[in-house]
């Protein structure tokens, strides 16, 4: 008792001792939780300048002073050589726990070491960011993104490159897409992207979901903007950094699943602006953003670059055909579908594939909106080069075009939408001329059953006369049906009382040369007649002909006719399309105008192609007014909501500093659960505004506008966490 006595005498009477205790009084309670968290066991051996202590092994508890009342809490104190100070003690345990991938014990002995000496050096930081990195849980990962936020405010220099480009694609693997924007755009930020593998990766994974994919493409829009500044300053460095057609590819997928039609086709114009090159399944995919927007003329470019691919080449593209097809009918144009479904058929010809190689390695150019290629963006593609990388598999429907043992043919749903077409507007022996040119085709293949299925189909609805027409044109076309397609109609013919009409077609099947099958056929046939009754005459003639698949999706194709938006819609945006694309503003706002003169309902197209040419023009008053009309429609449930259009807006009321209208619409997507990318619109407002109203308060603006647009300002700031 009386050494212990004397000991703490000692210690207290020395200088460095007490003024060790007073230091180690400030972290006793760090310390007591970074092994046992609520215990800390210490050993001492004590060197100091009165002598050294010859009892090594004794075990001791010091008493609760005021100095020294936090250090130790009754607890057995082991062996640990404390020859530095605090910070060597508190160091040497982080060192410990990421030696030993101990994630717990290293992030709760970084948390002590930075509560009292800030940061580690750059060996420990980086050690500890790369086990965090690692882990596969999404807490850890979250906080390693907010520690490298706070290192890019407080000591920018300690962030490693290399490490960013692993927590990148650890954050996007784990489904994380938000903190793996944040990283991408902060390496962004530091001029130093990841290669373009690793990019394309952490891409490949954000995409997967759909806060991802507007996330993914933002993203690609900074990065090209990005690359067209380095490219104007002539850096050697510019082609390092451009994305490659991968990526676009993975984002412009992305965008047609989720709906993103209008983000596509922006990003599509960054593709020709960049100059990276489209390959076969870049043009699939843009030929779905095209049909999705409406935008026929400018997925017509292509036609001519794929009507020549080879055979073997023909089945990826059923994707284009599909869409052209569907933008055809969407127009109302039974010509030019016409023209492309022979286009189709004539691709089942196995003609040899003449070409020069060296032709085939040069890129085709497309023109981008304007049709003029010296001043409009043009588009390099490059139709027979597939990527042979698994990893993007571009989804197509089969819808108006199939493929059968690998070649393309009309669906069902094709042939109905033809039938009603050509049935409304009376051009049936057209559409029996391409029936006979189709089953010219087909004929040699052994597939013959195109035309009797029309003819039935035609019979099953009760359209007779049209029926018997397109027996007739085939017939002349020297492209006679098999003897049922006549039995059938006779037979309804008789059914339905139309005797006048039953000869005539019994006269035409004689000179064919069915009269013996016939004879007993005839019999049957005036036997019903005359026994049944007239009530019942035409549900009886429909159920002893039978179904008909292709009857049935016409009369699907005539309920869904009523709910098609009409074909001037689609004609009037494309006439205001080319007038924005070519400059010609007035012209385009006088066929806005006549749309609302003609009450036909403007889409999001319509608007998304009048504000992007105002953005072009930088004429952001005209995008208010639009606003508003935008709202009248949407509110009167005549303009779908659409959360491109809504970002187009917010974006560019950003740039042109109308703050009361980038609430607004902020507030209208939070109304809709649409996603903001706020760091999207906090690089856009440093970009443009950075020290507006920054110290001004609204107390003290000249006039009440001022102080309005201050507390807008304010808000906005407050909103993004600017401040």
């Amino acid at each position: 008792m009386g050494m212990t006595q004397s000991l703490r005498k000692a210690l207290l009477s020395c200088p460095c001792y007490t003024q060790r205790c007073l230091l180690f009084s400030r972290v006793a309670l760090i310390t007591q939780r970074i092994s046992l968290r609520s215990v800390y066991r210490l050993e001492f051996i004590f060197f100091y300048n009165l002598g050294k202590f010859q009892e090594p092994d004794l075990r001791f508890q010091l008493y609760q002073k005021p100095t020294v009342q936090h250090l130790c809490t009754s607890v057995q104190l082991e062996r640990l050589c404390w020859e530095g100070s605090p910070h060597d003690v508190l160091l040497k345990k982080l060192e410990i726990a990421l030696k030993n991938y101990q994630v717990d014990e290293a992030w709760d002995a970084y948390k002590d070491f930075k509560s009292l000496y800030g940061f580690p050096g750059h060996s420990v930081m980086n050690k500890l960011m790369i086990i965090l990195s690692y882990t596969s849980e999404p807490k850890w990962l979250k906080r390693v993104c907010d520690l490298v936020v706070l290192i890019q405010i407080e000591k920018p220099d300690l962030l490693q490159l290399d490490l960013l480009r692993k927590l990148a694609l650890s954050l996007a693997r784990a489904q994380m897409p938000i903190p793996a924007s944040i990283i991408i755009r902060l390496m962004l930020d530091k001029q130093s992207l990841p290669p373009v593998g690793i990019l394309a990766t952490v891409i490949l994974h954000m995409v997967k979901t759909e806060i991802g994919t507007y996330l993914a493409s933002n993203i690609l829009v900074e990065i090209c903007d990005f690359c067209q500044r380095v490219t104007a300053s002539k850096s050697p460095s510019a082609n390092m950094i451009k994305p490659d057609t991968m990526i676009f590819n993975l984002v412009l997928d992305a965008c047609v699943r989720f709906g993103s039609s209008f983000k596509g086709h922006q990003i599509m114009e960054l593709m020709s602006q960049v100059g990276v090159v489209a390959d076969a399944h870049t043009i699939v995919i843009i030929a779905r953003i095209h049909e999705m927007n409406g935008q026929r003329e400018e997925l017509n470019k292509f036609k001519n670059h794929i009507v020549h691919v080879p055979m073997s080449l023909v089945p990826h593209y059923q994707q284009f055909y599909e869409s052209l097809l569907g933008l055809h009918f969407k127009f109302d144009d039974i010509d030019a579908a016409s023209a492309l479904i022979l286009d189709i058929y004539k691709c089942w010809e196995s003609l040899p594939f003449k070409q020069d190689k060296m032709k085939l390695q040069k890129p085709c150019i497309v023109s981008i909106g304007s049709h003029n290629l010296r001043t409009g963006w043009k588009l390099q593609i490059l139709p027979l080069q597939m990527q042979k990388d698994p990893v993007l598999k571009v989804e197509s429907k089969q819808e108006l075009v199939m493929l059968k043992n690998g070649k393309l043919v009309l669906s069902n749903k094709a042939l109905a939408k033809l039938i009603i077409r050509y049935k409304k507007c009376g051009r049936i022996k057209e559409f029996s001329e391409l029936l006979s040119n189709i089953q010219n085709k087909l004929g040699s293949l052994g597939e013959a059953s195109l035309c009797s299925d029309v003819v039935g189909a035609c019979i099953h609805l009760g359209w007779l006369e049209n029926a018997h027409d397109i027996l007739e044109d085939l017939e002349l076309a020297g492209t006679p049906l098999a003897f049922g397609s006549y039995s059938s109609l006779l037979t309804a013919y008789y059914r339905v009382k139309m005797f006048k009409e039953a000869e005539v077609l019994l006269k035409q099947i004689r000179k064919v040369g069915f009269l013996m099958k016939m004879s007993d056929e005839v019999v049957v046939s005036t036997h019903l007649s005359e026994v049944e009754d007239d009530h019942n005459s035409y549900s009886k003639a429909a159920t002893t002909i039978g179904k008909s698949d292709l009857a049935e999706s016409v009369i699907r194709e005539m309920r869904e006719e009523e709910k098609v938006v009409p074909s001037m819609v689609y004609e009037l945006n494309s006439s205001i399309f080319f007038f924005t694309k070519a400059k010609m503003i007035g012209d385009a706002l006088k066929t806005y105008r006549r749309m609302q003169e003609m009450n036909v309902q403007p889409t999001v197209s319509t608007f998304f192609t009048l504000i992007n040419v105002y953005s072009s023009l930088e004429m952001y008053r005209e995008i208010t007014i639009l606003w508003g009309d935008i709202k009248r429609y949407t509110q009167k449930g005549n303009l779908l909501v659409n959360r491109d259009l809504y970002e187009f807006l917010l974006r560019n009321f950003l740039r042109g500093g109308y703050f009361e209208r980038v609430l607004e619409v902020i507030g209208y997507m939070k109304e809709h659960g649409m996603f903001l990318d706020k760091s999207m619109y906090k690089i856009e407002f440093l970009k443009f505004h950075k020290d507006l109203y920054r110290s001004l308060k609204a107390s003290n603006a000249k006039d009440e506008t001022q102080s309005k647009r201050v507390e807008h300002v304010q808000a906005f700031r407050k909103w993004v966490g600017i401040d």
